[in-house]
């Protein structure tokens, strides 16, 4: 490549400054700022060299989480040399401010660098782990709490967040479980597009964006065996009607950047797979953001057997469309020479370069660098108190009651606590996996804490009982007595925050070492007393013994940094439990697979006689989960009543309209999330038995109704049929408006 001479430069410069000047009036019209953006991309390409183009598509780790492999990297080094595009793991406005100087100050071009984070479900502050918020299903608040996790990040220097997960999961083994929406599509395409709004706002370009993330593209949820990491094999049909909808909701809503999944899917490791990357998303889909990989995802290509050696990884993921080189070094190192051996198109080389330029002149760092690096705004933005109640309130409404016999819950703040159990004092694991810069003993609330705000410490007896962990019962006796000189007993327990997230995969799910051992001893030595079961767990587990033995459970996830408060909200009745599970808790693990919207076989089990031979079904257990989707009780009831149809009847043009009475007819105030489902009855291919396709959460006060609507257009009714064309078929469809996908349909329409 020729010389650039200084005159050049020079030019080159006073250009991109001009261009600059003109940034706020562009911003009056996004068309014009796109444009804008791509003339100042191709102006700056023009004068970078191929060494140049390529480090913009690496990205190295500083000293922070590491999530893979340690690659041996001296990347301050490789900054200097113009050799990184991007950083990870690196945040504080002063930390990020050192950095990038050496990438504007330090280099020929001076191009800014982006630091990218896991800030999944909040930065300092940590709200409940995915799941958790998805079991809200309250779109306005998982939009918010993504929006307080980018006032955060940004203020310590962060552009960019690895967030959302949005793989479909629905294997409970499977630790990445935790960090996403659950098992339905409808549901997780929805949320998806809720945290992609939150993360980036209206305006990147503000400080108080950041660039979001869609992950894991694509199938990563549906590893085999819930192993992480390990081989997806399904058919086109399965890929399209189910894991990938939340992607492409992804690119609706207008998100920046995509990572490749770890997995291979049908015998083509992701990272390498132009298949998903190049027809689907770029070509189908029109995605113009760009692609980094996962944590060493191209050195993984040897491992996986689809590359004989780390150059060739290279060349394979970036024929398939990858951009961004996360830890592997793979492009610093062979990229530069596969293009000058003709072995890589030089144009793959400069699509890449270019669209990773784009998000930077997006986002603002070539008009000021240093934007986010300002260390007084960090100190006025982390922790905020608006933020923290935005927690708390985010712990309550994700919080689910599984169960409550005889009104074991709410309790009153009359009654002597035996407070009892290793995570009701914990401030470490209730921030739940991946709690990025969470203060894990300092700021966060414990159930204990939560509870004091509610009854003294004199009405509390404590005792830790067992550890989270191991068998020894030593402490056993301690909390036998605390129980007997109380009026109720509540136990927290469930899974240390490790045993959810990346590589925390399990194949026992029920809550780990004595915990069980201990409630059932308990409830030998208090047979009358009341027991209160709160879980912090990053799964569905097989809660079939403890549903035996305790009154009432309440599943909080992990409910972050407010966590205790927003558990002691429910418990006490200051929040009336609202969340519903978005994922199927099975009765024991041969159950899975197991989720609501499962497929008929020829030989279904007849309800009159569930126990019928040679019928789909276990000799042991029911088919039924313990707690299905959907589910999820309330200090008071609801009656559904007076369904009815717009018309019993409907063509392709038209819209149809169901509706439903709901009624709290119980004695609290509280949010019912009302959910509308489908079952199209007879497909060209067979079709789930039931699929949600529609939900509102409403607010009753005591004895009032509301009729809730939905409606129903042919869009909502599509699926990809054996020639993967995207259509609807006419024929009769099951509808009904419920509170949990446990129902027998009795309405139904035709369509026309």
């Amino acid at each position: 490549m020729k010389t650039l001479t200084k005159t050049t430069l020079f030019i080159g410069t006073i250009f991109l400054f001009l261009l600059g000047c003109n940034t706020s009036e562009n911003k009056k019209n996004n068309a014009t700022t796109e444009t804008v953006f791509h003339a100042k991309v191709d102006s700056l390409m023009g004068l970078m060299t191929l060494q140049e183009k390529v480090g913009q598509m690496v990205m190295y780790s500083g000293s922070g989480a590491i999530t893979g492999p340690t690659v041996n990297t001296n990347f301050r080094t490789y900054i200097k040399e113009a050799n990184v595009g991007a950083m990870l793991n690196v945040y504080s406005a002063k930390a990020t401010r050192d950095l990038q100087k050496l990438a504007v100050e330090e280099t020929r071009l001076g191009i800014p660098l982006l630091f990218g984070y896991d800030v999944i479900h909040g930065f300092k502050t940590i709200f409940p782990i995915n799941l958790g918020l998805a079991a809200s299903w309250d779109l306005d608040d998982i939009e918010k709490g993504s929006r307080i996790a980018a006032e955060e990040a940004s203020a310590v220097g962060i552009h960019w967040t690895f967030a959302p997960m949005v793989d479909i999961a629905r294997d409970p083994r499977w630790g990445r479980i935790s960090e996403g929406m659950g098992e339905d599509v409808y549901l997780a395409s929805k949320i998806t597009k809720a945290y992609v709004r939150g993360f980036q706002g209206d305006d990147l370009s503000k400080t108080n964006t950041i660039l979001a993330c869609a992950k894991h593209f694509v199938g990563y949820g549906a590893a085999q065996a819930g192993r992480d990491y390990h081989t997806v094999n399904m058919g086109e049909e399965e890929l399209r009607n189910v894991y990938l909808p939340p992607f492409k909701a992804a690119v609706d809503e207008g998100v920046e950047t995509f990572m490749t999944a770890f997995n291979e899917i049908n015998g083509v490791p992701a990272t390498a797979n132009k298949y998903i990357f190049k027809d689907i998303l770029r070509d189908e889909w029109g995605f113009n953001g760009f692609v980094v990989t996962d944590y060493t995802a191209i050195n993984e290509l040897v491992d996986h057997g689809f590359a004989k050696d780390e150059k060739h990884a290279t060349k394979l993921a970036i024929e398939a469309g990858i951009d961004q080189d996360m830890m592997s070094s793979a492009n610093r190192l062979y990229l530069e020479e596969l293009v000058n051996e003709g072995e890589v198109d030089v144009e793959l080389v400069n699509e890449a370069c270019r669209r990773i330029l784009l998000a930077k002149f997006k986002l603002g760092l070539f008009d000021d660098p240093y934007k986010y690096c300002d260390e007084q705004r960090e100190k006025e933005t982390i922790y905020k108190p608006e933020f923290l109640e935005a927690a708390r309130h985010s712990a309550a409404i994700s919080s689910v009651l599984l169960k409550n016999d005889d009104k074991a819950l709410p309790l009153t703040s009359e009654k002597t606590i035996a407070l009892i159990g290793p995570l009701a004092k914990d401030k470490e694991n209730i921030l739940g996996n991946w709690g990025a810069a969470g203060d894990r003993r300092g700021k966060a609330i414990s159930v204990h804490q939560g509870i004091q705000e509610y009854v003294n410490d004199a009405k509390i007896n404590y005792a830790k009982g067992c550890e989270i962990e191991g068998d020894d019962e030593s402490g056993f006796n301690e909390a036998i007595k605390v129980a007997k000189k109380s009026d109720i007993v509540v136990m927290v327990m469930g899974e240390d925050y490790d045993m959810s997230g990346e590589a925390a995969s399990r194949t026992n799910i029920k809550i780990p070492g004595s915990q069980t051992k201990l409630i059932k001893r308990i409830r030998e030595a208090v047979p009358n007393k009341k027991i209160v079961l709160v879980l912090m767990n990053g799964r569905p587990l097989d809660l079939s013994e403890e549903d035996t033995l305790a009154d009432a459970i309440l599943e909080t996830w992990f409910p972050g940094t407010m966590g205790g408060n927003g558990v002691a909200d429910v418990l006490f009745g200051k929040h009336n439990p609202s969340g519903k599970l978005t994922v199927t808790f099975p009765r024991n693990l041969g159950q899975v697979p197991i989720y609501y919207n499962m497929k008929n076989t020829g030989r279904p089990i007849p309800a009159n006689n569930p126990k019928e031979d040679y019928k789909s079904n276990y000799l042991d257990v029911p088919n039924t989960p313990l707690y299905p989707f959907g589910h999820g009780l309330s200090y008071t009831t609801f009656e559904y009543s007076n369904f009815k149809l717009s018309a019993e009847t409907t063509g392709f043009s038209d819209t149809l309209t169901a509706m439903a009475t709901i009624t709290n007819t119980g004695d609290y105030d509280g949010h019912e999330v009302v959910q509308l489902y489908v079952h199209d009855k007879v497909g060209s291919i067979t079709r789930p038995v039931k699929e949600l396709k529609g939900f509102e959460k409403i607010f009753l006060k005591k004895g009032e109704s509301k009729t809730v609507s939905f409606d129903l257009s042919v869009e909502d009714l599509k699926f990809y049929n054996s020639e993967m064309k995207f259509t609807v078929e006419p024929g009769e469809f099951e509808i009904a408006i419920k509170g949990t996908s446990d129902f027998d349909f009795e309405h139904a329409f035709t369509l026309e």
